[in-house]
């Protein structure tokens, strides 16, 4: 039987993409929750498995040559998992250039851009002091948005990111995607985008991965010492 996999998480998109592809591989884990607010990120148990004080991670006690493995950066582990059960990584090369290409984007665009998006229009501006900086406000709203058409104009010729088939990239780019209104964009114009959503979000997996203790999801626009510890304050 295999071992469960050692699951470093707490409720955030980056972490949703592995609780979405465990789910959706059928593998087995055990969930060990870091709470970035409380600054769990910087245990130094936590730092010998994630060295960038990031989550998620995971150690695979069934790892190469079964041999246990830890891995951390989200697109890492979405590749290694992937790989490890032979299912939404591409069935050939050019399906699996494909998926890499779009994990890529979500990785250097979509994800740090949405993030800093989400930064200045929510966080930023309920400090204490408020940092409200139009110029960081429009730049990242503005980029987001770019990359919105493209995601767009790519499922408008394709099912799915990569093509026909459900795959890692999907799992990567949707859990940012689906955050859309908090980054202050909108679907009207943007029908594939909104087809694309919904139907990734209609799957039980990506369901049951988006649920993993949503209960401890909170809003850090409220919360000072979270605050402190996430924005670089602490640490």
């Amino acid at each position: 039987m295999t071992a469960p996999i050692d699951l470093y998480y707490w409720p955030t998109p980056n972490g949703w993409k592995i609780t979405i592809a465990l789910e959706e591989m059928g593998l087995p884990y055990t969930l060990h929750l870091v709470d970035i607010g409380k600054g769990d990120q910087f245990d130094p148990a936590f730092l010998a498995i994630a060295p960038n004080n990031r989550m998620p991670a995971i150690v695979d006690h069934d790892g190469p040559d079964g041999a246990p493995i830890a891995i951390f950066e989200s697109g890492a582990i979405l590749q290694y998992l992937a790989r490890k059960t032979g299912r939404f990584g591409g069935d050939d090369e050019r399906g699996r250039v494909a998926v890499e290409q779009w994990l890529m984007w979500q990785m250097g665009g979509l994800g740090p851009m949405a993030g800093q998006a989400h930064h200045f229009l929510k966080y930023a501006p309920s400090m204490d002091p408020p940092q409200v900086l139009p110029y960081a406000q429009d730049r990242y709203r503005n980029e987001v948005g770019r990359l919105y058409r493209v995601l767009d104009t790519r499922l408008a010729e394709a099912r799915f990111v990569a093509g026909d088939a459900f795959t890692i990239a999907d799992m990567a780019i949707w859990p940012w995607a689906i955050l859309w209104q908090g980054q202050e964009q909108s679907l009207e114009n943007r029908p594939h985008l909104s087809r694309w959503l919904d139907e990734v979000g209609a799957r039980p997996a990506v369901q049951r991965g988006r649920d993993v203790a949503a209960d401890k999801r909170r809003d850090a626009s409220r919360d000072r010492e979270a605050q402190k510890v996430l924005f670089g304050q602490k640490g």
